[in-house]
């Protein structure tokens, strides 16, 4: 029995499971999803951090009419702090280092004259100051104990920043799962093979650990002929994996053994078939202390919608990933489908002045069309309830680019 869209995505997100955690170098986590809190561990920055090459005076000299400054010393980032002995003087400072201490206010060399008398460096102000100004001011970042990092953050470069200026050495994140994806098919070959006029290369399964590779997770891609031997034995040697994800062989065709071999095998149907296109005979179960599976149909534009529509926001859920909400896009031109179907639409997404995205369909010849993805970015998802969607409305966008 058909399921909509809304259902067979929940029933999915309803098998959410945690992999694991494991601690990795902060230097090898990008990527990963974090799995605790971050906090400061000591104020950001530590100290009143000097913000422009230049002079540090205090202010009210020259609030008090003062504009030519003696300079006493030199205060570099890294050295220890030094102090003003004589208010009407100032120190020469450098971008990243410590406020002297009786200073309070930056003016940069660019708003100076520098001259010297009797071998005495001094600075003239040549430009308007204003009290405190050029100066990074402690804590202003973060204060000691403060989250800087939540449990759940994508991992990317800025994050391997700030851990490492929190001295996080190591790092909480989720552990990968194992994942194997097998392809079915006596018509497929190998990709360096030549194929004959009635076979083609395995593309799909390779398409799909690529996907999966957004999420750090290395997949092992399999291919069994289409025999239910054959098949049952490929997945009695996989099940150490975590998941499976299947292309081809589910639907209703006389060589389409899958279905049969996973109840033999003990998996649980939660469902078979959705009311989409493409990927109308998705598949999902799963095995009782075992793999969950997704057997995705074997037409390469409905397993690779499936991956992005269902298979990757499980697995986001799964490492305890924060995501996104879905972004929207609006039709920037009429679109009919009669069938009464969620339609998940090839879109090339155009961003404009006011912050939208336009979607415009690239040429499609259907759910076999690969190359049609070349020019897309994402599926526009069309609801059933409609066969006329008008140029200027709404619609959610499973972006893969």
């Amino acid at each position: 029995m058909l399921i909509d869209v809304t259902t067979a995505y929940a029933a999915i997100m309803d098998t959410v499971r945690d992999f694991g955690i494991e601690q990795l170098p902060f230097t090898a986590v990008t990527g990963r999803i974090l799995r605790e809190p971050v906090l400061s561990d000591r104020d950001f920055p530590p100290y009143d951090r000097v913000m422009m090459d230049g002079i540090a005076i205090d202010y009210e000299s020259y609030a008090k009419g003062q504009t030519v400054f003696g300079v006493e010393d030199m205060q570099a980032a890294g050295m220890p702090r030094k102090q003003l002995s004589n208010t009407a003087n100032c120190i020469e400072v450098m971008t990243g280092a410590i406020m002297p201490e009786l200073t309070d206010t930056v003016i940069q060399y660019e708003h100076l004259t520098a001259t010297e008398h009797e071998g005495f460096k001094r600075f003239t102000i040549n430009a308007g100051v204003e009290k405190g100004q050029h100066i990074h001011r402690q804590g202003s970042d973060a204060a000691a104990g403060q989250l800087v990092i939540p449990a759940g953050t994508l991992l990317t470069a800025a994050e391997v920043g700030v851990l490492a200026s929190v001295g996080k050495a190591l790092v909480n994140v989720s552990r990968l799962p194992r994942v194997a994806v097998i392809a079915t098919g006596d018509e497929l070959v190998p990709v360096t093979e030549t194929p004959d006029v009635h076979q083609v290369r395995i593309s799909n399964s390779y398409s799909l650990a690529a996907a999966l590779k957004e999420l750090g997770i290395n997949a092992e891609c399999y291919h069994v002929h289409d025999n239910e031997a054959a098949i049952r034995q490929l997945f009695e040697s996989l099940k150490h994996a975590d998941v499976w994800i299947c292309t081809g062989a589910v639907s209703a065709g006389k060589y389409d053994h899958l279905p049969h071999v996973l109840e033999q095998m003990g998996m649980q149907q939660i469902f078979h078939k959705v009311q989409q296109r493409p990927g109308k005979p998705f598949l999902f179960g799963r095995f009782e202390n075992g793999p969950v599976v997704f057997a995705l149909p074997g037409n390469p534009v409905s397993g690779f919608m499936c991956c992005y529509r269902y298979v990757l926001p499980w697995l986001r859920a799964c490492l305890q990933y924060t995501a996104p909400p879905v972004p929207h896009a609006v039709l920037g031109g009429d679109i009919n489908f009669a069938p009464p179907l969620t339609y998940f639409l090839p879109v090339r997404l155009h961003p404009v002045a006011n912050g939208q995205l336009v979607a415009l369909p690239p040429p499609y010849h259907g759910s076999g069309d690969l190359a049609a993805l070349l020019q897309a970015d994402g599926f526009l998802e069309l609801p059933p309830e409609k066969s006329v969607f008008e140029k200027g409305s709404s619609y959610p966008v499973w972006k893969f680019r």
